[in-house]
This record gives structure tokens, C-alpha cells and sequence, in this order.
């Protein structure tokens, strides 16, 4: 599990290329929560994913508790509490992405990441 929690302004950034939201349809939240699916459309796979509410200085759980998500699937996180989250990615070679200051009261969501925004966030 990682640590504390380090973020680099280029990944503050990216918050609305990799997580680009997208009205959910498939997922049913509670009041007061957010359902949120992950579409990974990289050639990577994601291995971990950490949730931590931004104003928190760790990292929560692997959100995906073991489970990979593979080039071309997709994963979906419910009943996540409404507020401002903080988004770490783990891929299968180790590298890491950090997103700052998720908003997942409006709606739910449908995060896409993509080959190029993972490789920007991850500063290669």
C-alpha cells in the first residue's frame, strides 16, 4: 500500500483528460454516493487504484482488491461518499498517476483513461 500521498502540478492538470466525465448509465448510486466506471483503453494494465478524500494525506485501500483491469475492460467502483477525491492509478510495469480533486457529487461518472494521458500523467 502506498504511503503519503505526492502529486505533481502536470498531474493536477490532467484531472480532465484522464478522468473526463461522462453521465453513468449502467451503475445506480445511493443518495449522498457516486458510482464511478473505469474504461481502460491503454495497453497497460491496471493494476491498483487508491482513493483518498482530498483533503487526507493517505491513501485509502486498492479500490480493486486484487482484481487487474486489463487493456479494452472496464471496472466499476459504487456507492463512492460525495465529495472531493484525490485518484492514485498503479500499471502493471509500476508506474504511477496522480489525479487531484475528483468531484463525484454532481453525477456519476465514466473515467476513460487513455495511452496518452496515462504516459503525460506518469511524466514519461
Amino acid at each position: 500500500m502506498p504511503g503519503m500521498r505526492r502529486a505533481t502540478p502536470a498531474a493536477a492538470l490532467l484531472a480532465f483528460v484522464l478522468l473526463a466525465p461522462a453521465r453513468g448509465q449502467d451503475a445506480a448510486a445511493a443518495p449522498g454516493t457516486a458510482s464511478v466506471e473505469i474504461v481502460n483503453r491503454t495497453r497497460w494494465a491496471i493494476y491498483e487504484l487508491y482513493l483518498s478524500p482530498s483533503a487526507s494525506d493517505e491513501w485509502g485501500d486498492d479500490q480493486l482488491a486484487g482484481e487487474t483491469i486489463e487493456p479494452g475492460d472496464h471496472f466499476i467502483l459504487s456507492e463512492i461518499p460525495c465529495e472531493l477525491w484525490d485518484v492514485l492509478l498503479i500499471d502493471e510495469e509500476g508506474d504511477s498517476c496522480v489525479v487531484l480533486e475528483v468531484d463525484l457529487c454532481r453525477d456519476d461518472y465514466k473515467w476513460v483513461i487513455e495511452n496518452d494521458a496515462l504516459l503525460a500523467c506518469q511524466g514519461r
